[in-house]
């Protein structure tokens, strides 16, 4: 990792014997472990620094974590520390991006699944007093279990056709017909109503009337007429808000700040002074973006409106918006766990 400084999760005599600890002084090379003799030992839950030699990070912080003992040896408590105490190093040492495994998860047998969201929960409450950039490496997939229930809820959600029952190579046909129903307007039985040819019962469709009682709409004046007589320049003035005034106006109405709304978005310090500087012309990518609607747990109608002011949109024919789509419907706006499911079914994570 070509950050300024990597976790090193290692033991108490600061000796690489195997694992990520082996890799890391082999990578290093032997002044690492001339160092480590001199700082040694190393206490459980507590933290050094050296310098990261050979490997493309400036330092390397080393750890010793809990063996895990079924939980209820104080592993927690001493995982915690861990995860803290790097945390402290690195942000004393100027650091602004550190990279950390999943401590204890391998040789020492702490359960990868766990370490994985008791690390997320840590680093997450530390970054909303700091600024840091921080990487979860995770070795494989193996190294968490994604719920198969909510993998089947999301994976139907994705299949589904909105309520109606999809058939390939099958194309709905409109026709009018008359039906003896009552209007729901007028009440008037001898009205025209309208029904799809398709397998969806006609009881749980509205009936249009064809009958007077129902007037028709006003007609949408279409856009182009507003363009017709107006200079380019005129028409050019009468643009909606950008991406950048779309957001503020979102975190005003929210009643969040800046740092609380684009750490929520898992959206580092940088990108959002870019939108600052730049209001009217940033335009973000579709996870960027987002990540800011989750932050800010916007409806879907709300999100729409903030995607459209970036030339964007939530779509129902690709993967990464119908997960999108089934999150904030259920109401939940945890990001990591939304990044969990999107890793999961292969899609490109929200934040930056």
């Amino acid at each position: 990792m070509k950050v300024d400084a990597i976790v090193n999760t290692t033991n108490e005599e600061m000796v690489g014997y195997s694992g990520v600890d082996f890799a890391v002084h082999e990578g290093a090379g032997a002044e690492l472990d001339k160092e480590c003799r001199h700082l040694a030992p190393l206490g459980l839950g507590t933290a050094k620094i050296t310098k990261g030699y050979n490997l493309d990070a400036k330092y390397i912080i080393h750890t010793s974590g809990p063996i895990w003992q079924g939980g209820l040896a104080g592993e927690s408590i001493i995982l915690k520390s861990c995860y803290l105490e790097s945390l402290k190093l690195a942000v004393e040492n100027g650091c602004e991006s550190v990279a950390f495994p999943l401590i204890s998860a391998g040789t020492y047998g702490y359960p990868k699944d766990k370490v994985l969201k008791f690390a997320v929960q840590i680093i997450t409450e530390f970054l909303f007093t700091h600024e840091l950039t921080v990487y979860l490496c995770v070795f494989d997939r193996t190294s968490y279990e994604f719920s198969k229930e909510l993998f089947n809820e999301i994976s139907k959600f994705i299949d589904d056709d909105y309520g109606f029952k999809e058939k390939r190579g099958f194309t709905h046909r409109f026709n009018s017909r008359a039906a003896n129903r009552r209007c729901d307007t007028c009440e008037d039985e001898s009205a025209t109503a309208v029904f799809p040819e398709c397998d969806v019962s006609e009881k749980s469709l509205p009936i249009p009337c064809m009958a007077p009682c129902a007037p028709m709409p006003p007609m949408q004046k279409p856009e182009h007429a507003d363009a017709r007589d107006k200079s380019l320049e005129e028409y050019m003035k009468a643009m909606d808000k950008s991406f950048a005034y779309k957001l503020f106006d979102y975190i005003d109405s929210k009643g969040m700040t800046d740092v609380e709304c684009y750490k929520k978005a898992n959206v580092d310090k940088k990108t959002f002074s870019k939108i600052k500087c730049n209001p009217q012309n940033y335009r973000p990518s579709k996870q960027t973006a987002v990540a800011f609607a989750i932050a800010l747990e916007l409806t879907i109608d709300e999100t729409q409106d903030l995607l459209s002011s970036a030339g964007l949109t939530l779509s129902r024919s690709f993967v990464f918006d119908k997960i999108i789509r089934y999150f904030i419907q259920k109401g939940n706006y945890n990001i990591f766990e939304i990044n969990e499911a999107l890793f999961e079914f292969d899609q490109v994570l929200l934040g930056c």
